[in-house]
């Protein structure tokens, strides 16, 4: 699998606001605009094979009591027309679903994971997804994204559940899952399986995270202000923050290390995994240091047989393309008439 992910328009609307809201159109124009059916069928010129679609439940379903909402629901359906109309598969991920937000972290006590009432609400958006998408040939369902349960034994526990519900709607249908604390490699150390003959599993890959969000505003710490350039040696003080800093040296063989539990889980079990999440802030390091980690992070998933979705095809931070970012209006990456980053787009053909 080699695909991109379609961040930002079903997903995220919020933060699309938050950085232009003087221009933002309001959520439902917002759908109507942001991507369309040109897009799918670009992705697939390009020589991909599917979209990771991201969705929050708050966008499709009225937060009051969950009935659905139609008017962005038929947009949701004219998108996975266009998609699947390109040759294109789509991993319709829950991106935010009822009582969990991964943007909380594990500092936020979620009752989503302690009390099994607080889930109902997920598992009546997922059957209606799962009713009305996961007959679809070419659609996967993504349980969850990046939870952040406090325990591996405990989302050990709800993955199975949200598993067997989410199957009484779509008996055929590929299912994704995460590992714990945010899909994190480490974590399928800790992963069971599903009972399930027809699931992928899915790893975010982001290391050495002080590289690949340095100067993102969302990330405030000091040690993220700092430039760096890949492949380096970090010499980093101790802080206080809920993933690993990653000291010492970042090359190609630290990565593979990195990923070592996902490749033993993979092969103890003889199951699918795919890496739906990577990538470098465009704002950060130099386009030289982002290329470098690119070239070694996709070099070993072509290595080691890992299908991966690119985050992000369009705006967010990290899109292949951007357009009407006005933090990145000057950005020489995209200074051409399409705004396309043509050697980001380049490597990921490559491979």
């Amino acid at each position: 699998m080699r695909g991109v992910n379609f961040g930002g328009w079903f997903s995220q609307v919020d933060a699309i606001e938050e950085k232009d809201p003087e221009t933002f159109p309001g959520l439902l124009e917002h759908v109507r605009t942001f991507m369309g059916a040109d897009d799918f069928r670009r992705v697939a010129s390009w020589g991909f094979d599917h979209v990771r679609l991201p969705v929050d439940w708050q966008n499709l379903f009225r937060e009051s009591d969950l009935a659905p909402r139609e008017d962005v629901l038929s947009l949701l359906d004219k998108a996975f027309d266009a998609a699947l109309g390109s040759g294109l598969r789509v991993i319709l991920d829950l991106h935010r679903c009822p009582g969990h937000d991964f943007e909380a972290g594990m500092t936020t006590e979620q009752t989503f994971f302690s009390d099994p009432a607080m889930r109902q609400g997920c598992l009546k958006v997922w059957a209606i997804l799962a009713e009305r998408y996961g007959h679809r040939p070419g659609v996967l369902l993504e349980l969850l994204n990046e939870p952040v349960a406090p325990t591996a034994d405990i989302w050990n526990e709800v993955k199975d559940q949200l598993a067997r519900e989410i199957r009484r709607f779509a008996p055929k249908a590929t299912l994704v899952v995460g590992a714990n604390r945010w899909n994190n490699a480490a974590e399928f150390a800790h992963l069971t399986p599903v009972d399930d003959d027809n699931i992928l599993y899915s790893v975010h890959y982001y290391n050495p995270i002080v590289f690949t969000h340095q100067k993102a505003p969302w990330v405030k710490q000091e040690v993220f202000q700092e430039s760096r350039s890949y492949p380096g040696t970090y010499d980093i003080p101790e802080i206080a923050f809920e993933l690993p800093v990653d000291r010492g040296i970042w090359n190609r063989d630290r990565m593979a290390q990195m990923l070592e539990p996902v490749f033993r889980f993979r092969d103890k079990h003889g199951l699918a995994v795919a890496c739906n999440e990577f990538g470098v802030y465009m704002g950060g390091p130099g386009q030289v240091s982002r290329m470098n980690w690119m070239r070694d992070i996709l070099g070993l998933f072509r290595e080691h047989g890992i299908g991966w979705s690119y985050w992000n095809y369009k705006n967010l931070d990290f899109g292949i393309i951007s357009r009407g970012e006005r933090l990145f209006e000057d950005a020489p990456q995209y200074a051409n008439p399409e705004r396309i980053d043509q050697e980001l787009l380049s490597v990921l053909q490559a491979h």
